[in-house]
């Protein structure tokens, strides 16, 4: 799918990935639709596009469906119809093990990973599937497929969001809408502090970790929709964790969890 000339909804607008998502699809000549919660975020990111009528915000939780169904109209008036939508937003869980994990954690981490995520496609797909050529990116994370200690509900939540997207793609075979999950590793955003939480008292000896820049997980993700890639992974840490959880899935499991050990105290 090309980029220029196309109308993207991006979630996550605010800050992060999303941001430099739309960014770059600004610059490669794209109309881009940034949503976010965070009213503060989305302005700045306003102010680093300077796309003038190509770039729209627009103020939505995406775990709010009634809010979330108004969109499709709201960018069509902005830019015409959507040609894409990229579900970055999403939020990780209280550096914790489940049994000391409030349920009220749970079920926000799955209402915005999941929920979230299923509110976007279920809104987008009629008006995807009428174009000539469409794209549907979905951010899930290496944590769907290798398990970390303290972050179990998160990854059950991008576990969800892979499924679904494997799913998608062949019940959209035959269609104009390419669907695409991306798997990222270890990225340096703000994601800790714009969930709400924070790590354990235990993280002050945790190792360092070689992060990706966000501005380079966006050039990913921009990459698998020009070529409608199936899958992609993030940074070298998703890359091999993703060939090692497939042929020795207990040694993966066990690798992480020694390595994350220092952040559950």
């Amino acid at each position: 799918m090309k980029i220029s000339g196309q109308t993207f909804v991006v979630t996550g607008a605010g800050n992060g990935i999303g941001r430099e998502v739309t960014l770059q699809l600004l610059a490669a000549g794209a109309s881009v639709a940034g949503v976010d919660l965070n009213a503060e975020g989305l302005e700045k990111t306003s102010v680093l596009a300077a796309a003038s009528d190509r770039f729209s915000t627009h103020l939505v939780n995406i775990t709010d469906r009634d809010a979330v169904e108004t969109l499709p109209d709201a960018v069509a008036t902005a830019h015409g119809p959507a040609d894409a939508l990229i579900n970055v937003a999403g939020v990780i869980q209280k550096f914790v093990k489940v049994d000391d994990l409030p349920y009220s954690e749970i079920e926000k981490v799955m209402n915005v990973n999941f929920w979230g995520t299923m509110n976007m496609v279920k809104t987008f797909l009629p008006v995807l599937k009428t174009r000539p050529a469409a794209a549907l990116v979905n951010v899930a994370s290496m944590g769907a497929y290798a398990p970390v200690p303290g972050q179990a509900v998160y990854g059950a939540s991008k576990a969800a969001v892979k499924v679904l997207s494997e799913a998608l793609y062949a019940e959209l075979l035959g269609t104009p809408v390419a669907v695409s999950v991306i798997f990222p590793g270890a990225i340096g955003t703000d994601i800790a502090t714009n969930s709400g939480v924070a790590l354990s008292s235990g993280s002050k000896n945790a190792p360092a970790y070689k992060t990706t820049s966000p501005a380079k997980a966006a050039s990913v993700i921009i990459d698998a929709v020009i070529k409608g890639k199936y899958r992609a992974t993030i940074g070298g840490d998703a890359a091999l964790m993703d060939r090692l959880s497939r042929l020795r899935p207990k040694r993966a499991t066990m690798l992480i969890a020694k390595q994350m050990s220092s952040l559950l105290g």
